[in-house]
């Protein structure tokens, strides 16, 4: 989520008026109505169904008018509940690529017995939704979904069709994804000129003003590495000199004090430079510190204490994420193993950063093997006039003076996929968070209710613009 080569700026443009929340807008009621059907329908991997969800908005885009052959829903055979809904909303030239609005309608999984609220019952409480899935990412699913059903039922042509993607599998990669498998296997159905996806919101203030609108444009390569050591055993009378666990664990602490070095790319730089202007003196002066040459260190470590993802943006992180050992509470280990995720820096090859472990390690009876397929690194696409001043324009228009700040994910996206294809992808979604974030993949999941309409209004201005563009 995640993440720019440009002049980082917040300058209003002259264009078309966006409605503005104090205005009302009479197409709300069925939006919420969209957004709660689509919240409520469980999708996680466990007992939920992505396909039941794209049926769902497939109905309402067809009752809006949208053709059944404009529309289709896609499955592995062996995979018939992680469907994926491909609808196309045609423009008047055939000749130009689509633009593909890409969101996933699958969600982490989620216990009621842990959560304050039932998580697949929306819940609006104090200017807040609450439930699994609200900003990761049925929001923009649903927000792309209604601009279709209103552009249709407007009788809107945009010069550029408009393809909408709702996938599934983000959140389980590792087990299935849509947006993978149609790349391999339906190249078409994904086909775009470029892509709008998650990845990037906008930060509000303490007293809830936004300051800055994010554009993602990149993200890091994600990988899982395996280490694991084995021993004959024992009775636990008899401790040997050399303990598995504790072998491991001291090796496991080196990688822990480990930092790979600072490398700040178009997308740090353009992201820290806006920032400054948005902070303290004394955090801007460490973001400014970060950004010469050699970079600050120790500036880096301060910025680290206030904002973990500052840290990640700056360099390739590996961390211990999870340890298993031993068999017996009175026997001597004989096998440990434990789990490493890293986040990769784009342009930093996987071999690399594996060769760089074994050396931190310092332990060649510690096998390290990367876990599943290898992650493929892409070049981030360009953050051109062309993308960045219809977002000007607009976010000019809704929030006058807000700076636009170029950003790449240090988490991970379904844009790892269509970029390593070939499509650039952004994310950008006009949905602001505060300080304490939206609690997506954790508990009472939640988007404030302005953000999420704001995000609408702003969407469905914007697609508008590039689909109108020549």
């Amino acid at each position: 989520m995640n993440w720019k080569t440009a002049l980082v700026m917040g300058l209003a443009v002259s264009g078309p008026q966006v409605a503005s929340a104090a205005n009302g807008d009479p197409g709300e009621p069925a939006f919420r109505a969209l957004f709660k059907q689509l919240v409520e329908i469980n999708t996680t991997r466990s007992v939920g169904s992505c396909t039941a969800a794209a049926s769902a908005m497939r109905e309402r885009l067809l009752a809006a008018g949208l053709p059944a052959a404009d529309m289709q829903i896609l499955a592995p055979a062996d995979r018939p509940q992680d469907g994926a809904l491909i609808a196309l909303l045609r423009g008047r030239d055939a000749s130009l690529k689509p633009l593909l609005l890409l969101a996933h309608i699958d969600v982490v999984e989620a216990k009621r017995a842990d959560w304050k609220r039932d998580p697949f019952t929306l819940v609006e409480e104090n200017g807040w939704f609450y439930a699994r899935g609200v900003s990761d990412d049925k929001a923009m699913a649903a927000v792309f979904t209604d601009n279709l059903v209103r552009y249709r039922s407007e009788g809107y042509v945009p010069r550029r069709s408009i393809k909408l993607a709702l996938t599934c599998g983000e959140e389980t990669a590792e087990i299935f994804n849509s947006v993978d498998w149609l790349i391999r296997t339906h190249p078409q159905a994904l086909d775009a000129a470029f892509a709008l996806n998650e990845g990037a919101g906008g930060e509000l203030d303490a007293h809830g003003k936004p300051v800055a609108l994010q554009v993602q444009a990149g993200e890091k390569v994600y990988q899982d590495f395996s280490l694991s050591l084995s021993d004959d055993g024992g009775h636990s009378s008899r401790p040997k000199k050399v303990n598995p666990i504790t072998r491991l664990s001291a090796a496991l602490v080196r990688i822990g004090a480990h930092q790979f070095p600072i490398a700040v790319n178009d997308a740090a730089r353009g992201y820290f430079t806006a920032q400054a202007t948005q902070v303290a003196p004394a955090v801007a002066a460490d973001m400014r510190a970060l950004l010469a040459d050699p970079a600050d260190e120790a500036a880096a470590l301060r910025l680290w204490d206030i904002n973990p993802s500052w840290n990640g943006m700056l360099r390739t992180t590996c961390v211990a994420t999870m340890i298993t050992g031993g068999h017996a509470p009175n026997a001597l280990p004989q096998q440990v193993s434990a789990n490493v995720n890293c986040r990769i820096l784009p342009g930093v090859p996987v071999a690399a950063v594996q060769a760089r472990l074994a050396e931190v390690l310092a332990d060649p009876a510690i096998a390290l093997t990367p876990v599943g397929e290898i992650g493929t690194a892409s070049t981030p696409p360009a953050l051109t006039a062309a993308i960045l001043d219809p977002i000007r324009a607009v976010a000019a228009e809704i929030w006058p003076g807000v700076a636009i700040v170029p950003t790449m994910t240090t988490g991970a996206t379904d844009g790892r996929y269509l970029n390593t294809a070939g499509i650039p992808t952004y994310g950008v979604s006009g949905m602001f968070h505060d300080a304490e974030g939206s609690h997506a993949h954790g508990l009472d999941e939640r988007i404030r209710v302005r953000s999420l309409l704001d995000g609408r209004r702003f969407l469905y201005a914007l697609v508008k613009r590039y689909a109108d563009a020549e």
